[in-house]
């Protein structure tokens, strides 16, 4: 195990697999929950950790696989080594995802946690390969708890690699009497409404819409925010850094789930316009998003309450 920065506890702890997405010209972008919702965070002003499984900075099948270094200075990281990072190849059809997996990096043991980050004032569970066991979160003791369960449905060939396919989502009850909020996409609801309706009827359940914004469940009530209209240039991530940001705001008691929800669409938006973890916006923009296409403007961006 090695980790960049481990001395004090984060406000933001993350765990889930840094994968490295290969593009088209046979480079690899890293990426998945772990870095998105992470820089997420760390840019919108939080002390940010990650746990993670992989192998960085290294040639993998050919590939150049990025190293970590460069977000040393924002992220406090422990890695637990693996042969590999997990290997996705993404494709995008109509605005539709066919994913690959091409390596994975193997389960993370939640033991292998520093004690003093279990407390963290939010701890956001990210898998994105099946690489978390629910059974063993029971030792975290965050004051928010927030999930992209993702990773719990994807299915593929272990041993050779191969295509993802998505399936039903299932979580232990332990685990679902403590979340605090739950985020998953339009592509994913239909396998996941069941965790989505027990969360919300306690606290929040979201459904991400992609450019359209996001679907917001909480204390028996549901609302569809509308998204902010930037130029698209990639959609790989823009999940992750909802997520992230949602949680910030939502775990103050003090702010509704529409004010997180209008937040966190503001910044998922600004992530479209470029490829990779540079694409994670400052507060700073995401505050002059906010500042220059106020709630209910002119051009018709309501909030729909829903029955």
């Amino acid at each position: 195990m090695r980790g960049l920065q481990t001395a004090r506890t984060p406000q933001y702890l993350v765990i889930g697999h840094i994968c490295a997405d290969l593009q088209a010209d046979g480079s690899a972008v890293l990426g998945g929950t772990a870095l998105y919702s992470a820089l997420t965070a760390a840019r919108l002003g939080w002390r940010v950790g990650v746990l993670t499984r992989g192998r960085f900075g290294v040639e993998v099948d050919g590939v150049a696989i990025p190293s970590l270094e460069p977000f040393a200075g924002e992220l406090s990281i422990v890695t637990q080594e693996a042969e590999s990072p997990t290997l996705f190849v993404n494709e995008y059809t109509a605005g539709r995802r066919t994913q690959t997996i091409r390596r994975w990096a193997g389960p993370i043991d939640l033991r292998g946690l520093p004690p003093h980050w279990r407390n963290a004032r939010i701890i956001h569970l990210g898998p994105i390969a099946q690489e978390i066991d629910p059974r063993q979160t029971g030792a975290l003791t965050p004051g928010f708890f927030g999930a992209t369960p993702q990773g719990w449905m994807r299915e593929w060939p272990h041993e050779t690699g191969g295509r993802v396919k998505i399936t039903q989502l299932r979580l232990p009850a332990e685990l679902l009497g403590r979340l605090d909020a739950v985020v998953v996409s339009d592509e994913e609801i239909h396998l996941a409404r069941e965790v989505i309706d027990r969360v919300a009827a306690r606290r929040l359940g979201v459904v991400t819409l992609g450019e359209l914004g996001a679907r917001i469940a909480y204390g028996g009530s549901r609302a569809e925010l509308p998204g902010y209209p930037v130029k698209t240039v990639d959609l790989t991530g823009a999940g992750d850094v909802f997520a992230a940001a949602f949680f910030i705001r939502a775990s103050d008691r003090a702010v509704s789930a529409i004010t997180a929800g209008q937040f966190a669409n503001a910044v998922a938006a600004l992530s479209l316009r470029g490829i990779g973890p540079s694409s994670v916006p400052t507060l700073h923009e995401v505050t002059a998003l906010l500042e220059a296409n106020p709630e209910d403007d002119a051009r018709g961006r309501q909030i729909r309450h829903l029955p």
